[in-house]
């Protein structure tokens, strides 16, 4: 014989998340911010609340705000439900985008190193879809709802996380093979512009120190057009308006047509390496255990 399940009498499913949150801050105002309402339309809940069940649920004093003797008997059955309501939630979500990757990096790095390989990555696992949202401000992955994100750094910004090493960052200088016919020692970059991305200022002296620049006169590491990207100044570059100081994977399909040419036999580490960085709860899903390993092996090749 099929179960019965029993008539659910609840009261109105709003007054009872008001209360909950109400009674977990004891306070009608965290609940109203919490719930994006007005802290009148708490308070009319509440007090609806309360003249269904026939007792009070909070009791108010010039010293604040405290649960009754019937609110405190409520609020962990309700919290528990209520958690149970997120879980049930979260489980679906996950199933719908189980084969979904949303990936948060920096524009620069999307263009020029993420997505000329994504193909590799398409071939190997045609049933999970990547999304990608750039961004040059720290991520909150969580909050962001990002599976993960790939940041460059020292590994000890996202305390937490679970970070796997992808690759150092090396940094050569740049330019178009015409460019480069009057480049023949690296003092003669004092006759050509040096190209700078805005959050990068400093790569032209950390490179100038690899160079044994910092005591040429007149040199100056800073001076020279800045855009607001990587990007924009690899284009830039290629365009012949100067020379760039960038790590040559990001430039390796314009040095192997011969668009842009390696300067100088002269590199410098710029002391951060590339992180794929994913919330602990995740990071041992399928699709970022896939994700994972084809970084690093897109990382060890180069």
């Amino acid at each position: 014989m099929p179960l019965r399940h029993r008539h659910r009498r609840l009261p109105p499913l709003n007054a009872l998340r008001a209360f909950e949150a109400a009674a977990r801050h004891l306070s009608f105002s965290a609940a109203a911010e919490e719930l994006n309402v007005t802290l009148s339309a708490v308070s009319h809940q509440i007090r609806h609340l309360e003249e269904v069940l026939g007792v009070p649920l909070f009791l108010r004093s010039p010293r604040g705000l405290r649960l009754s003797e019937e609110g405190a008997l409520l609020l962990p059955g309700f919290t528990l439900g209520f958690d149970h309501l997120a879980d049930a939630v979260a489980a679906l979500a996950d199933r719908k985008t189980e084969g979904v990757i949303a990936i948060s990096m920096l524009s620069t790095f999307a263009m020029h190193w993420f997505i000329p390989r994504l193909p590799h990555f398409q071939g190997q696992h045609p049933d999970i879809d990547v999304r990608i949202a750039t961004s040059s401000n720290p991520t909150e992955i969580d909050r962001d709802g990002f599976d993960c994100a790939i940041r460059y750094g020292t590994g000890e910004e996202w305390s937490g996380q679970n970070v796997t090493r992808l690759f150092a960052e090396t940094l050569v200088p740049v330019c178009t093979p015409t460019l480069a016919q009057s480049l023949a020692t690296p003092a003669d970059l004092l006759k050509v512009k040096r190209l700078h991305a805005r959050l990068r200022r400093d790569d032209w002296a950390l490179w100038a120190v690899a160079a044994g620049l910092t005591s040429t006169p007149g040199f100056e590491p800073s001076a020279g057009p800045v855009f607001d990207t990587r990007s924009l100044v690899i284009q830039a570059a290629l365009q012949g308006l100067g020379a760039a100081v960038l790590d040559p994977i990001l430039v390796a399909d314009h040095l192997d047509t011969g668009r842009l040419v390696r300067l100088f036999d002269v590199s410098s580490l710029q002391g951060g390496a590339y992180w794929l960085v994913c919330p602990p709860a995740r990071a041992d899903t399928p699709r970022l255990r896939a994700l994972r390993a084809w970084l690093l092996e897109e990382a060890a090749q180069g």
